[in-house]
């Protein structure tokens, strides 16, 4: 597929989305939000073991793009905001972990973005803010997955306040995984995918898809669940390659992206 807005690079064993629209401050229009749903379906079907999101110009991302949305009608503004949920459940659907490589700020759906993605490295030039609350549009939907990744409190204190916070904060919230200088921020984005993909590709997709599914369950019914799927992950050729390997003291050999176990 051809996009305008975002670029899609292969190198090796690893995919890079990078928003690029960088004079709109890479604002998640509604064909932004659309070629990045696509982007991600297109890794994500790839055999490619994981995924960084990053962005180019001088923000990472500045949320939805007020342009497509002033005087807009309730239908169109359920229509916009379900492709934009949309694409965060498909950042989380695919299999590869979703690393998001921010260097700059990431303000509503665009802090939103970085949420939803399972890992997230920051320059230590980063900013995250969910504005609205400083607006007469409270960042409703940022709200949830703000919210997975802090406590309540200090979800409120962004929500409410609409202050934005700087990567340090963001770290010691839980928002981001790492915050690194300028200079250290693409190899240590990279450092950190690479170590979340090794292993079995099939066993960490599995995981990841089980991780979204139990994470607000009662505990009781995420371990039911979280028992099912691991007793039924115990029969995949990986997961007996692993257990062999160990008691044989030699390293695996689990199956590539696409590969079929002989």
């Amino acid at each position: 597929m051809q996009y305008e807005l975002v670029e899609v690079r292969y190198e090796g064993d690893y995919a890079t989305i990078t928003l690029n629209h960088p004079q709109r401050r890479n604002a998640l229009s509604l064909k932004m939000m659309e070629e990045l749903t696509a982007a991600f379906n297109e890794v994500g079907e790839s055999p490619v073991l994981g995924v960084i999101l990053a962005a180019n110009g001088p923000a990472f991302s500045a949320g939805h793009d007020f342009a497509d949305m002033v005087d807009q009608d309730l239908m169109a503004m359920r229509r916009l905001l379900q492709v934009c949920t949309h694409l965060m459940n498909t950042i989380q659907a695919i299999p590869q972990p979703v690393l998001a490589r921010v260097h700059a700020i990431a303000t509503a759906a665009g802090c939103q973005l970085v949420a939803t993605c399972d890992l997230a490295v920051a320059s230590t030039e980063a900013k995250f803010a969910t504005p609205g609350g400083k607006g007469g549009w409270f960042c409703t939907t940022p709200m949830v997955a703000v919210s997975r990744n802090i406590g309540r409190k200090r979800a409120l204190e962004m929500l409410l306040t609409g202050e934005p916070i700087d990567a340090q904060t963001a770290y010691e919230w839980g928002l981001v995984n790492r915050v690194v200088p300028p200079e250290c921020l693409v190899e240590e984005a990279q450092r950190l995918l690479e170590a979340a993909t090794r292993g079995s590709f099939i066993s960490k997709g599995l995981g990841k898809q089980a991780f979204y599914a139990q994470i607000d369950l009662p505990q009781p019914q995420a371990y039911a669940y979280a028992l099912e799927v691991m007793a039924a992950s115990s029969q995949l050729p990986d997961a007996q390659e692993g257990m062999r390997a160990f008691l044989e003291k030699r390293p695996p050999r689990f199956l590539r992206p696409g590969e079929r176990s002989e």
